[in-house]
C-alpha cells in the first residue's frame, strides 16, 4: 500500500510539513546520495558539502582552464577527453540529424512552431514615449552568446533543448552553446545531437555537472564564455549556477520539480494518478494532491496505487510519492487556493469544475493547467511556453524562462533645449536636496 503523507489543513500546521520537505530538497538541504558523499571523498581526499565541491571546482576551472574541466570529466563521469574531443564534432551533429527517424524530427517541427508562435507573440518589443522637447525609448537587443544546461544523467531530454533554445533563437540570440553530460543520455545521445542540428545549434560540449556550467561562465580554451546560462540540472549544476552568477547572467537557481493538484468530485482519478505519478518518476520531485472531499483523495490514492504497476518507473516514483509526495485535505474550496497560493509551486494542475475561476484566486505559481484535459505533460512537451519555471516557492517572484530573458534592455533619452528646461527645476531642486551641486550645474549650464 502506497504510504503517502496525509496532511489535515483542519487540524495540522500544513506550513511545517511542506517547509521541512522543501528545506530537504532544497540547496540548502544538501541532500546527497551515499554514493555521492563516497565519491566526494575518492575525488577530493575529504568529506565536502555540495557547496564545497561546486566552490572547488568552479575556483580550478578558473584558474587553469579547460585541464581541470577535464581532468574533473575523468574522476566524475569517468571519460577521458582531450582539449579536442571536448567540442562534440559538427560532423557528428549532422550524421545524428541525417539518420534521425523521420517521425522523430516531424514530431520536433510540429512542436518548434508551436513554441515559436508563442514566444514571439510575447516578445518584448521597442517602446517610445514622448516627452515634451524629446522622447524615451526603450530599446530591446538580443544578448550575444548564450549557454544551455541539457541534463543527461537517467533520460535523454531533446525537450529540454527545445525548450531553452527556440526561447533564444526567438530573441535573436546569434551564439548558442549546448552543454550536456558525456553519456549515452547526453552529449552522445543521437536525439539530442539530431534536435540541436534541427534547431541550427552546431556548438555542443562533452561537459556536465558543475565543470560545464564553470567552462562556460569562465571561458576556457576550448569554450568561449557566454553571458548567460539557462537550462536545468541536478544540485551541482544549480549550486554552480549560483556560484558563478554576477560573472555571467542565469535563469533560476532551480531545485526538484513539483506539482500541486487541486481536485473536486469531478476529477478522473485516474488522470490524477497519473499527473502524480509522472511528476514522481522525476525523482526527486514533489507532488501534492489537494482537495476538501476526502473520499476523493482516497479513491484517487487507490488509483494510484493501481497505476504504479503500468509504468517503466513505478517503483521509481512509488519511492518519491513516499518521500516527497503528500496530500493534503484542505476546509473547502477557500482554503485550497489558499494552500496552493502559499506554496508558489513550479506546476500548478487545477482540475475541477471551475478551474477558470479558482486560478484567478491564486496569483503564485509558475504555470498554471485548467480542467481535466489539461495535464502537465502538455507544457512539458508541446503547448508552447517553456518548460524551465521556478521552483520552491520562488514562482512568488520569478517566471517562466522566455524569449524575454534572452533580451537587454536600454533606455535612451533624447532632448532638446526645451525638453531640458522643462525638467531643469525639478532635477535642480532634488540635486541640491541630495548635495549632488554638480549634477545641478550639469543642467544649469545649459539653461538659455
Amino acid at each position: 500500500m502506497l504510504n503517502i503523507r496525509w496532511v489535515d489543513c483542519r487540524t495540522e500546521q500544513w506550513r511545517k510539513v511542506f517547509d521541512e520537505l522543501r528545506a530537504r530538497l532544497s540547496l540548502r538541504g544538501d541532500i546527497v546520495t551515499p554514493e555521492s558523499q563516497e565519491k566526494t571523498v575518492k575525488i577530493f581526499g575529504e568529506p565536502l558539502t555540495p557547496a564545497q565541491v561546486v566552490e572547488r571546482i568552479c575556483h580550478d576551472i578558473r584558474t587553469r582552464g579547460i585541464e581541470a574541466a577535464i581532468e574533473y570529466t575523468r574522476k566524475i563521469d569517468a571519460v577521458e577527453l582531450t582539449p579536442e574531443t571536448v567540442r562534440v564534432p559538427v560532423a557528428r551533429i549532422k550524421a545524428a540529424h541525417e539518420q534521425a527517424d523521420p517521425t522523430f524530427l516531424q514530431c520536433i517541427r510540429r512542436i518548434r512552431t508551436n513554441i515559436e508562435e508563442f514566444q514571439r507573440a510575447i516578445l518584448h518589443q521597442d517602446i517610445r514615449v514622448a516627452r515634451p522637447g524629446g522622447y524615451l525609448l526603450e530599446r530591446y537587443l538580443p544578448l550575444n552568446r548564450v549557454g544551455v544546461c541539457v541534463p543527461g544523467g537517467a533520460a535523454a531530454y531533446p525537450s529540454t533543448v527545445l525548450m531553452t533554445v527556440i526561447p533564444a533563437l526567438v530573441a535573436g540570440v546569434r551564439e548558442i552553446a549546448v552543454i550536456a553530460p558525456p553519456t549515452r543520455f547526453g552529449a552522445f545521445n543521437p536525439d539530442i545531437l539530431a534536435t540541436c542540428a534541427e534547431l541550427g545549434v552546431w556548438e555542443v560540449y562533452s561537459l556536465g555537472g558543475a565543470q560545464g556550467v564553470a567552462a562556460l561562465a569562465y571561458g576556457t580554451e576550448v569554450t568561449p564564455r557566454v553571458d548567460k546560462i539557462v537550462g536545468p540540472g541536478n544540485l551541482f549544476v544549480a549550486l554552480a549556477k549560483k556560484y558563478v552568477f554576477g560573472e555571467v547572467d542565469i535563469d533560476s537557481i532551480a531545485g526538484p520539480s513539483e506539482v500541486a493538484i487541486i481536485v473536486d468530485d469531478t476529477a478522473n482519478p485516474t488522470f490524477i494518478a497519473f499527473d502524480l505519478i509522472a511528476q514522481s518518476e522525476h525523482s526527486p520531485g514533489v507532488s501534492v494532491l489537494i482537495g476538501w472531499d476526502e473520499d476523493v483523495l482516497r479513491r484517487i490514492v487507490m488509483t494510484v496505487e493501481e497505476c504504479l504497476e503500468k509504468v517503466d518507473r513505478g517503483p521509481l516514483a512509488r519511492r518519491c510519492l513516499e518521500d516527497f509526495g503528500a496530500v493534503v485535505l484542505v476546509k473547502d474550496q477557500d482554503q485550497a487556493c489558499q494552500v496552493a497560493d502559499e506554496l508558489a509551486v513550479e506546476h500548478l494542475q487545477i482540475s475541477t469544475r471551475n478551474a477558470e475561476a479558482l486560478a484567478q484566486r491564486i496569483p503564485h505559481a509558475g504555470a498554471i493547467f485548467l480542467g481535466h484535459y489539461t495535464p502537465v505533460a502538455l507544457g512539458d512537451y508541446a503547448a508552447g511556453p517553456s518548460h524551465v519555471l521556478p521552483t520552491g516557492g520562488t514562482a512568488r517572484f520569478a517566471s517562466a524562462l522566455s524569449a524575454n530573458d534572452f533580451l537587454r534592455a536600454t533606455s535612451i533619452l533624447c532632448f532638446d533645449q526645451s525638453g531640458l528646461e522643462h525638467l531643469a527645476d525639478d532635477v535642480a531642486y532634488l540635486a541640491t536636496k541630495e548635495g549632488l551641486t554638480a549634477h545641478r550645474e550639469s543642467v544649469a549650464v545649459r539653461r538659455g
